[in-house]
């Protein structure tokens, strides 16, 4: 595959690749034989292209960049059957309560969470509330609230479920990629990874949370977001960085790849639109700091 006029590849082949996203649908519990289309494929394809050029920029070997590229396109896999709208409600109200929405988030609000209980712990605290909003909480509501709280547990049972199918891709699935697809929500987990892990665990993080923040179906659909900046979008990473969650050479990375034009027709096509004169100003550096 020729990838020398992209500076944000694919670099496993397009049928795997096409492959892989299929494994987002999913068999729709409510409606037996009716599957559920993959909602997060477009932006687990746009971010796995962009977690490619930063880690190559940042000199990660070219056999592990192609591996790291198959977690980056499953990093979502946990939320295979999203109801774009029953998740849009209860994550929307969570939001507009105040309420803790990731589960490092929620234990810092609720020490008193047991590691992995965090689904278990909403509910019974907001269960009565949610149905006062409307919003059913049976089976598929606590599905939901699994795909953001529980998400390690989610996405550990999906893993179980599509491996056959990896295996029939040949895709060989090590440990170190399931801890990178989970270092948003769960950094602790990586205490004693090596460097090369954490890095493209961080690497990961930030291209998603850059696409996340101009993806404008999902701003719509849960984020209740009546519009996308990028000045948004980089002060929330750079709040990561103060965090420790990123680390100064990844935002720096990024930053790098965003001025020279790396991500433009990537950011495009997550906005729905081209981008204004003014944002390709913001990304070439002119405008940092600056509304756009």
């Amino acid at each position: 595959m020729n990838t020398s006029f992209d500076p944000a590849p694919l670099l496993i082949s397009r049928s795997l690749a096409t492959a892989l996203l299929r494994l987002y649908d999913y068999p729709d519990p409510r409606r037996p034989g009716r599957m559920i289309p993959g909602y997060d494929r477009p932006h687990a394809l746009r971010t796995a292209r962009m977690c490619v050029a930063v880690a190559t920029r940042l000199g990660h070997p070219p056999a592990r960049v192609a591996t790291f590229q198959v977690a980056c396109l499953l990093h979502d896999l946990g939320r295979s059957g999203l109801d774009r709208r029953l998740f849009g409600k209860i994550w929307s109200w969570a939001r507009r309560q105040g309420i803790p929405t990731r589960p490092r988030e929620w234990r810092a609000v609720h020490p008193e969470t047991s590691k992995g209980r965090e689904t278990e712990a909403f509910l019974a605290r907001y269960a009565v509330e949610l149905r006062k909003a409307g919003i059913p909480v049976d089976d598929w509501g606590r599905e939901q609230v699994e795909m953001r709280l529980g998400s390690a547990r989610r996405l550990a049972r999906r893993l179980r479920e599509v491996t056959p199918h990896l295996a029939k891709l040949g895709v060989r699935w090590a440990p170190w990629m399931s801890l990178v697809m989970l270092y948003y929500y769960y950094p602790e987990r990586l205490k004693g990874a090596p460097g090369w892990v954490r890095q493209l665990a961080e690497v990961l993080v930030a291209c998603e949370q850059l696409e996340a923040y101009n993806n404008r179906q999902r701003g719509r659909d849960y984020y209740a977001r009546r519009r996308e900046t990028l000045a948004e979008a980089f002060a929330y990473l750079e709040k990561l960085r103060v965090e420790g969650i990123l680390s100064a050479t990844v935002v720096t990375a990024l930053h790098d790849l965003a001025a020279e034009g790396a991500f433009d027709r990537i950011l495009s096509e997550a906005r729905g639109a081209a981008l204004s004169p003014r944002e390709v100003r913001f990304l070439r550096g002119r405008g940092w700091g600056r509304d756009a």
